[in-house]
């Protein structure tokens, strides 16, 4: 069963054979799926009155409680100041909770309030599910071999781009 990505590299086979292009449709995959996961995520974020990232927020002190903002930020990938404009989106929302360090008084940490602790082990639970249905077309095995290879590209393209 041929996709869009085998017509692509069977027209490049054509026109360019002296080229390698079989990591194309590895690649090329890898972003048909980015975008598809990246879709999903943003709509069904917002069903549950949610942006992607303030999930990831949540998420974040979900499973590892109370944290600076800086180490929320590093853990996710992200600047200081996006992490603030979260943050300030969060606690609005009542959500979250900023308190301060006492032991350093400039500083605060934040947590997750009982609505927020509430709303994010309901929206976890159906999230699991979604990835589980998602990914239930593939065998376990083929689910671990798809893990290593995806660790492994991952690893090496992280090293190649330093």
């Amino acid at each position: 069963m041929d996709d869009a990505i085998d017509v692509i590299l069977a027209q490049w086979r054509h026109e360019r054979p002296d080229l390698d292009l079989a990591a194309l449709g590895t690649f090329g995959r890898i972003m048909q799926l980015a975008a598809l996961l990246t879709t999903f995520m943003e709509n069904w974020c917002a069903a549950h009155g949610l942006r992607a990232g303030e999930f990831d927020v949540l998420t974040a002190l979900r499973r590892a409680g109370p944290a600076m903002p800086s180490d929320l930020a590093d853990a996710l990938m992200m600047s200081r100041s996006g992490m603030t404009k979260r943050l300030d989106g969060l606690e609005e929302a009542g959500l979250i909770e900023r308190t301060l360090d006492p032991a350093d008084r400039r500083s605060f940490t934040v947590a997750l309030t009982e609505q927020g602790r509430e709303l994010i082990d309901t929206v976890l639970t159906e999230h699991a599910a979604n990835m589980q249905r998602m990914a239930a077309g593939l065998s376990n095995r083929d689910r671990a071999g798809l893990e290593r290879g995806l660790r492994t590209l991952l690893s090496d393209i992280r090293l190649s781009t330093m």
